[in-house]
């Protein structure tokens, strides 16, 4: 079986010219430390987050809770919008294509292709039970739930989450996917 705990990070201090990759505000400091205190008894494996600071940030708070467990920089969980290749666009709804069509190019994952690598490669079951912590963004874990529940590529859209806030999913061999739970922010 593979559990994977799917968190955005804490709460981000406001971008600026000085700092476009803002790190945690206060506030999301306090989140992180609440979810490491929460996740303190859970047989944590790996941290794997995204390499933007505010998700570097938010682990490393975490882990001052799991001191024993690694943590990496992980590209698979980096901040991505799927969006749609022009050879798909009628797959999403009218309304929802001007938006797509202004994702910066940074941050545009065409037809999900990188975010299907990513659960490809952090969903497989392997021999022995795995508790996975991501530290992540949104859309990357709006894409791991509308996979989890078989809905169409576009309805990642709208699944929007609190900072911090956990959404697990498990995956066993010969077994569908599996949605423990969504946007649970017990520990706050």
């Amino acid at each position: 079986m593979q559990l994977l705990y799917l968190v955005r990070h804490g709460e981000q201090e406001p971008a600026s010219d000085r700092a476009p990759d803002g790190g945690l505000s206060p506030l999301g400091r306090e989140q992180a430390d609440q979810l490491g205190r929460r996740l303190r008894t859970v047989p944590i494996a790996t941290i794997h987050h995204s390499p933007l600071t505010r998700a570097a940030q938010t682990a490393e708070i975490v882990a001052r809770h799991l001191p024993q467990v690694p943590r990496h920089d992980c590209d698979l969980v980096a901040d991505r919008t799927p969006v749609p290749s022009a050879d798909h666009r009628d797959a999403y709804p009218d309304r929802w294509l001007p938006w797509l069509d202004e994702v910066p190019n940074a941050e545009r994952d065409e037809d999900a292709t990188a975010l299907q690598t990513a659960v490809a490669h952090l969903c497989a079951v392997g021999n022995n039970d795995r508790h996975e912590l991501l530290i992540t963004h949104n859309f990357v874990i709006g894409w791991f739930v509308r996979h989890v529940l078989d809905a169409p590529h576009w309805r990642w859209i709208g699944l929007n989450l609190d900072n911090c806030a956990i959404t697990i999913v498990q995956w066993e061999t010969d077994q569908p996917p599996t949605l423990i739970s969504y946007n649970d922010t017990g520990h706050r």
